[in-house]
């Protein structure tokens, strides 16, 4: 008698094409690593940007659990499971209990096209210690993230409450205005590498690394995924000084905590996108990679070591840079990061195909671009200051109890005088002759006082 699931001879016999052909158990076990090593970069960036931070501002930070506190984050996943979930009137219970499940699932998803290292052996052969990867992994990374804003977005609507609407506005609004520039970055990336995939992405930067290659692209993308991920000075969904904790603001105990996790695991995941779209993958820097100390599992110890790095450079940007007001915010993405990206793709696709073709072989290609660089310059130079914003007109009296609650007057608009409040007179100034007059008159006054008691 076959005791065995219905399912198991479908997955047996299922299509393992873009799991690289590689054999079921192989396939699982990659998934676990990669799930095991998601897990542990969560609980070390939690310490690690706690024991940063209290570097950076001169405090000690974790020190009680653990040794040198590094068991601090497992103190506190604890702490939140045994505190009381607390469930507002009025919410939608159903999309408030799923939200933070939204925004987790995705975090997840992302490690699994990440390539850790390159071809590595194990019992029977060899794999690449990747879990899936395929033509279009990047642009999946980039659909996968923009669905985890979806949790925040519903966070925000299901509470019921006025803050965490705000947050999960603000989010979604950061989400579309970032997303265009960070893929814009990614055109030139695609260019030079000739693929979309993950992997071969990686292998195109054995000799140079496209944070080197490319610039811009590199600046660009950067800037947007602190943007896309809800990090300083860019965490405006949650900005405590503006609109109380944004969409976490009703949020308590497992739920407040699986949040909190999936901001970690996003950082995790930025920090090994970038890793491996512009900082060389697991391929070793120079000289090491002269040593072929890229090879096997050493590619696995050089991903973690720059992602690492990159996390510390996140965690360096939290402490030295001040939040963004979300005008400025706003403008950064629209004004200046789109714009930079539109012009920088356009000259990489100009300068690919100038050499695909042997332009550069002729003096007229050179001319154009001296041309074109000379201009830059000159409008850069001399193009003057903007207008700077004509000061508005007094729009008239301004009633700030119009709609029930007090609401500050807008630049431009007066207050009306309070009726029945009589005004004091201002106080003399040190030096004047008011002033002097009533110190000579002081002495006076308090001999009559004494006098008449």
């Amino acid at each position: 008698m076959n005791f065995a699931p219905s399912f198991v001879p479908q997955l047996v016999g299922m299509d393992l094409s873009i799991f690289m052909n590689d054999p079921l158990w192989v396939v699982i076990l990659k998934a676990l690593f990669g799930f095991i090593l998601l897990i542990l970069f969560v609980l070390f960036a939690i310490v690690f940007e706690r024991k940063v931070l209290g570097r950076m501002q001169n405090r000690p930070g974790p020190t009680m659990n653990g040794p040198f506190g590094s068991l601090q984050s497992l103190a506190d996943g604890l702490k939140s499971m045994l505190k009381e979930d607390i469930t507002p009137s009025g919410v939608d219970k159903v999309v408030f209990m799923l939200a933070p499940a939204i925004n987790v699932i995705p975090a997840v998803m992302i490690f699994a096209l990440i390539p850790f290292a390159g071809e590595v052996p194990i019992p029977g052969g060899t794999t690449r210690l990747q879990v899936t990867d395929m033509p279009i992994s990047v642009l999946l990374v980039l659909g996968v993230t923009s669905v985890g804003i979806y949790g925040v977005v519903l966070a925000g609507w299901a509470s019921n409450s006025t803050f965490p609407l705000l947050g999960g506005i603000r989010a979604s609004a950061q989400m579309i205005s970032y997303e265009v520039a960070m893929g814009l970055s990614l055109v030139a990336v695609f260019i030079y590498a000739g693929s979309l995939s993950t992997s071969e992405i990686v292998e195109a930067q054995q000799k140079l690394w496209f944070c080197l290659a490319l610039i811009p692209s590199f600046i660009i993308f950067v800037i947007s995924i602190f943007g896309e991920s809800n990090r300083t000075p860019f965490d405006l969904p949650e900005g405590e000084s503006e609109i109380v904790g944004g969409y976490l603001t009703e949020y308590s105990s497992m739920r407040f905590a699986m949040f909190y996790m999936a901001e970690y695991m996003a950082m995790t995941n930025v920090s090994a996108v970038c890793t491996t779209i512009f900082l060389g993958g697991y391929h070793a820097p120079i000289p090491f990679n002269w040593l072929g100390m890229d090879h096997g599992y050493w590619g696995l110890l050089w991903f973690v070591v720059k992602t690492v790095a990159f996390m510390f450079f996140m965690v360096w940007v939290r402490a030295a840079v001040p939040r963004f007001r979300y005008d400025q915010f706003m403008k950064l993405g629209w004004k200046w990061l789109i714009p930079i990206s539109l012009i920088w793709v356009l000259a990489v696709a100009t300068l690919r195909t100038a050499r695909t073709q042997g332009w550069f072989g002729q003096p007229v290609i050179w001319i154009v671009i001296a041309v074109i660089v000379v201009a830059l310059i000159a409008a850069f130079l001399f193009g003057g200051k903007p207008e700077q914003e004509k000061a508005k007109e007094p729009d008239g009296e301004f009633d700030a109890f119009a709609g029930g609650f007090p609401v500050p007057p807008r630049p431009g608009q007066v207050l009306p005088e309070l009726a029945g409040v009589v005004a004091a007179d201002p106080e003399p100034q040190q030096g004047s002759d008011e002033a002097q007059r009533a110190e000579h008159a002081a002495p006076d006054d308090q001999q009559r006082a004494k006098g008449d008691s």
